[in-house]
């Protein structure tokens, strides 16, 4: 008996020490949680009895070149409800159905679920916003942020961009530039009890937002108005698809003007044509659609530039040495190629001409002649040199690449058809770069819009530079090309390009699109003044234009009509 007395005894200690090393282990994790991870827990427990709601940043505005405000911001509101603060549902349904032209079922819905804080709407008119405000609703939240908005409405939409519902860019510099306009959001802290209420006497705390950076471009609206009036008015007496210009400084790089209409509401982007039911299309076939509306085929899109590619063939010949401005040739209206005759467009043939008599004439046969003298090789290095195999780098989303015959692909038909502008395709930009870089004294421009950005204070945080590569030719090359794109428009077939009292540089071309044979043309024209020192450069292409469809007849007088107006504008024209 004793004996088991004192084996209760022993188990009875033994319980006791574990026990007391149990407490005093968890003495120990206690005080361990409270003194040295006491920070970390206040946290916690303060975060759990913390609301955060997000305050958007005003996004940077898009400036153009005159200090004009082309892309701003406007006050809307977000309507949401907190489940646990709400005393009268039905009357909160009512409400904001009835405000914010809502079914009630879907408001209901939002209301009754069961979250920290539900979104009912975003970018809400701030009218309407104080209106629900008014109602002084228990569970109710109107906050106030911001909307992108376009105060010119088209204009230059392809350019600029616009923005989603999150107010972050969704195309063209909008999105390009994301990283400068977006700024930073701020939050406001509201404290609650333990049933999710807030506590009146422990007021908010709010971390204000920080706006977004102001972007300033080389866009001129005032140009950029002008050429969009141009290309509608041809667009509409030509019944064209679609019209093209781009205008930019040939010394620098700098877009001034970049038009491809037709073009879309900044601020109803997703609006889609009266001909289109939305009921009876897919939501991939709406997308692909919209898709093809947003699109800037100036950059985008590339196509068989014709004729105006021959600046880039005469350049090339006249660095390389192969032909002189003297040179002679005799043009019967076509020229065998291997086993292949290739016509001229003046089936009866030129006759007898130099090198400047035939880039005024756009004779076929005298640029195949200099591309075969400069051979494959020869032309290829050129076309490298020149820029035409990587993209330009302009500062939007969405460039396209040259398409281009592979090096040992391209046979004497293939070299030939290229010295004239065919059985390839560049970008518009493309073309209008190159081109500015052969005229401007013989140094590749990067085209380009932003110039700098700056904080709501005026302070210059970001000013942009951009890439020039010098010596794609020789200044004496880029003179003579001067002198003679400048005789092609005082006396040879881009004659309509012709400005009175100033000195304008041009080619035309007319191309047929792919497939051949189906009718459907592309005219254009590059002009650029004064011819002996540029300072503007602009490209039209008009995409299939009913009855005459020469590029010398239809799209020259577009340039012209544009120079007429924005030389003088510019201080570019010489009435001396």
């Amino acid at each position: 008996m004793l004996k088991n007395k004192t084996s209760n005894r022993k188990k009875i200690v033994t319980v006791f020490f574990l026990c007391l090393i149990v407490f005093m282990l968890l003495m120990g994790r206690l005080v361990y949680l409270m003194v040295f991870h006491s920070e970390y827990y206040t946290e916690k427990a303060q975060q759990l009895h913390e609301r955060e709601r997000s305050i958007k940043a005003a996004r940077g505005r898009i400036i153009d070149a005159n200090g004009t405000v082309i892309a701003d911001n406007r006050t809307v509101c977000t309507i949401s409800v907190i489940h646990s603060q709400i005393k009268e549902p039905d009357k909160i349904v009512e409400v904001l159905s009835k405000e914010l032209d809502l079914t009630e079922e879907y408001v209901r819905k939002r209301v009754e679920k069961y979250s920290s804080i539900e979104r009912i709407k975003s970018n809400v008119d701030k009218e309407i916003g104080d209106i629900i405000r008014s109602y002084n609703l228990e569970g109710v939240k109107v906050d106030e942020d911001y909307k992108r908005y376009y105060p010119y409405g088209a204009l230059a939409s392809k350019v600029l961009g616009f923005t989603g519902g999150d107010n972050q860019g969704i195309i063209g510099l909008e999105v390009k530039y994301e990283d400068y306009l977006k700024g930073t959001e701020g939050t406001i802290l509201t404290v609650t009890d333990a049933r999710g209420v807030e506590i009146d006497e422990a007021g908010e705390e709010r971390i204000e937002p920080v706006a977004g950076n102001d972007l300033y471009i080389s866009l001129d609206m005032n140009i950029q108005s002008y050429a969009t009036q141009l290309a509608k008015q041809v667009m509409e007496t030509k019944e064209a698809e679609r019209v093209s210009i781009i205008v930019m400084n040939p010394q620098n790089g700098e877009i001034m003007a970049m038009v491809d209409v037709p073009e879309f509401d900044l601020n109803n982007p997703y609006e889609l044509p009266e001909s289109v039911d939305p009921e009876m299309i897919s939501a991939e076939e709406k997308q692909e659609l919209l898709n093809s509306i947003w699109r800037n085929g100036c950059i985008s899109d590339t196509y068989e530039p014709g004729s105006t590619f021959k600046v880039i063939t005469a350049a090339a010949g006249l660095e390389e040495g192969v032909v002189t401005v003297n040179d002679n040739f005799s043009c019967p209206g076509y020229i065998m190629v291997e086993d292949r005759r290739i016509r001229c467009h003046k089936t009866t043939g030129h006759g007898a001409e130099n090198f400047v008599q035939a880039t005024m004439n756009s004779c076929n046969p005298v640029f195949i002649t200099v591309g075969m003298r400069l051979g494959v090789d020869n032309y290829y290095k050129y076309f490298q040199k020149f820029g035409l195999m990587k993209k330009t780098g302009v500062d939007l989303p969405g460039e396209a690449g040259t398409i281009m015959h592979k090096k040992e692909n391209m046979k004497a038909v293939e070299l030939a058809t290229v010295s004239f502008g065919q059985s390839f395709q560049i970008s518009p930009l493309q073309l209008a770069t190159t081109v500015s870089s052969i005229v401007n004294g013989g140094n590749r421009v990067t085209p380009h819009l932003a110039v700098m950005t700056s904080d709501r204070e005026g302070n210059n945080t970001k000013k942009f530079s951009y890439q020039v590569q010098k010596g794609i030719v020789s200044r004496e090359t880029s003179e003579t090309m001067q002198m003679i794109l400048e005789q092609v428009v005082a006396e040879g077939s881009g004659s309509n390009g012709y400005v009175e009292n100033a000195r304008v540089g041009g080619k035309t071309a007319t191309s047929q699109t792919l497939p051949r044979g189906t009718g459907r043309y592309i005219a254009s024209f590059v002009g650029f003044a004064p011819a002996d020192d540029p300072q503007v450069l602009a490209l039209t292409i008009i995409h299939n234009p009913k009855g005459v469809y020469y590029g010398g007849q239809v799209a020259a007088p577009v340039v012209r009509q544009l120079f007429e107006n924005i030389l003088p504008y510019l201080g570019e024209m010489d009435y001396n």
